[in-house]
């Protein structure tokens, strides 16, 4: 190593520790307990908590002390509100869907935080593919999208669609598919994507636009017809489900994604360093295949670029919402 990369090696070690410092390690949690939280607003066994609790261990293996803190209620509302009254030393993070401040400052007259002000994003960790399925019990020769649009058109029953709950990026990406099918459809919002399928299953509702991960377990199995995938590409688990783009019906696009977030005025250098312990949590082979098991990929963006991103999908969402005319008060 030459004299010049020696000192650059330095000062970059001497920049970072500081960084290092500010997160909790198992040594520093031996000590004096001293063990993180990353709070999830949803209860256990759902898929941000399956997410956090996987970052959780990830983050172990790097020698940093996190648990999962679940305080559910209010579609997460409830803890995005409790992290901006948290210790700003990295300590505490949340985790929870971007929708929650692209979405929600749109569709909730009041919340407990204000997604710019208060949160600070720091990561984007994993990202979500929402797909169209309908029931089998709609006519077997409903095969595509095209199939499904000349159906509707001719049924003035069975235009419902339903999503995991209201206010959902699922819900609005079926209000966009409404408008460019040309046909009026309602909406039925579900408190979580397990009632929704059951009710899918069973022919109670003619459609569902879910997530990757809610229909993994079902195909094959010819209980429901998957027609297609919101991603600008192909799910790597759906690989024989076209996009709506590729069936003419470009404006039904986006992504569900989930990121941590830190109190707005945690230092520069702790936001650093979290973000780069989630960097190198995307690229352990143990979270990414836990991850699949649940139907996310592991998708890095640091914190710049994470909150470019949200802004820009804040700005994207706000006429959609507005000309659906939905609005919540709790």
């Amino acid at each position: 190593m030459t004299d010049l990369s020696r000192r650059s090696f330095a000062k970059y070690v001497s920049c970072l520790a500081p960084a290092l410092a500010g997160l909790p390690t198992l040594a520093h949690a031996q000590a004096d307990g001293g063990v993180g939280r990353i709070v999830v607003g949803y209860p256990p066994g759902g898929t941000l908590d399956q997410t956090a609790r996987r970052l959780a261990e990830a983050w172990k293996a790097q020698n940093r002390a996190y648990v999962v803190d679940n305080r559910p209620g209010a579609a997460g509302r409830i803890a995005n509100g409790q992290l901006k009254r948290e210790r700003a030393d990295g300590s505490v993070v949340l985790c929870t869907h971007t929708s929650a401040m692209t979405i929600y400052p749109h569709v909730y007259a009041k919340l407990s935080y204000d997604p710019v002000k208060d949160l600070r994003p720091v990561a984007l960790l994993a990202s979500a593919t929402c797909v169209l399925a309908i029931s089998s019990a709609l006519p077997s020769e409903i095969r595509t999208l095209a199939d499904y649009v000349r159906w509707l058109k001719a049924h003035d029953t069975g235009r419902t669609y339903a999503s995991p709950a209201a206010g959902s990026l699922a819900q609005f990406l079926g209000y966009r598919f409404s408008q460019a099918a040309g046909v009026p459809l309602t909406h039925v919002a579900y408190r979580g994507s397990a009632p929704a399928m059951q009710d899918l299953l069973g022919g109670q509702v003619p459609a569902y636009l879910g997530f990757v991960g809610d229909f993994l377990q079902y195909l094959g199995s010819g209980k429901v017809r998957l027609l297609a995938a919101t991603g600008e590409r192909r799910s790597r688990f759906l690989k024989d489900v076209p996009t709506f783009a590729e069936q003419g019906f470009g404006t039904v696009a986006g992504l569900e994604s989930y990121g941590v977030f830190a109190p707005a005025s945690t230092p520069e250098a702790t936001v650093a360093a979290l973000a780069a312990a989630t960097q190198a949590a995307s690229r352990d082979k143990a979270l990414a295949g836990g991850l699949e098991q649940i139907g996310l990929e592991a998708t890095y963006l640091g914190s710049a670029e994470y909150a470019q991103l949200i802004a820009a999908e804040r700005e994207r969402w706000k006429p959609v919402v507005e000309a659906s005319g939905f609005k919540a008060d709790e």
